[in-house]
Parts: structure tokens; sequence; C-alpha cells
């Protein structure tokens, strides 16, 4: 079954867009967390982004970078955050959010129990 974002693709589910390629498509989220708040996706529905072909990777990355750029400049915003979840829709996105201070990013608060556990993730973690 297609995901919602292959539908808003092909047309078949409205969006605000505000970009598009051949490739990718930029349009506004319906559940803004600021003025501005965009999604890249590309047209091909893939799964997770970190199990992406190189090229296509890299392409998508690229549409977010021209998409930001047009945020910051029509937004007049100090910066555009970029975060890729991946749990909501199974189909790969990046969140673009206009911000002037870093209160206006939902960013979580620090994890105590990690933070005293840095030394053993840091082992457990080099390569």
């Amino acid at each position: 079954m297609p995901t919602i974002f292959e539908r808003i693709a092909n047309g078949e589910i409205p969006c605000h867009k505000i970009w598009e390629d051949e490739r990718h498509l930029a349009f506004l989220d319906i559940n803004p967390r600021v003025e501005g708040h965009t999604l890249v996706i590309p047209k091909h529905p893939w799964f997770e982004i970190f199990a992406m072909d190189s090229e296509p990777y890299q392409a998508l990355w690229e549409a977010a970078q021209t998409v930001a750029r047009h945020l910051k400049e029509r937004t007049g915003c100090e910066r555009v955050v970029s975060v890729v979840l991946g749990y909501d829709v199974p189909h790969v996105h990046i969140h673009l959010m206009p911000t002037n201070t870093l209160e206006e990013f939902p960013f979580p608060p620090v994890d105590e129990a990690a933070l005293a556990r840095i030394e053993e993730t840091a082992s457990r973690l080099r390569a």
C-alpha cells in the first residue's frame, strides 16, 4: 500500500507545495512545530534514510539544502534546522524548520542517565 507521502507526490492528496524537482518534493508539514516547517521527501519511497543508496541519499540532502536556502531567504530567519526522525511515516523525509533562537527548536533535554554512562558508551561504540 502506498504511503501518504507517495500519494502526495503522485498528486492524489493535496499539499502546500513550496518546491519540487523531478525526484523530490517539499511541502509544509500539516502539524508545524514552527511557521514554515517544511518536509523534503524523495518521490521514490525509501523506507529508512541510512539504507538509501549513496547517489539518491546525496541528492536528497542537496534538495534539502536548496529548500533550506529558499526558506531562509523567504522567512528572514537566522538559520534553518533539520531533523530526520523516520518513525511517523515509513517514507524518508527531512524536516526543515526556520528558527531564530534555540528556544524555537523543540529539542529534548539532556538524558542524565546517558551522561552518567558516557565513558562506558564511548568504549562500547568505538570502532
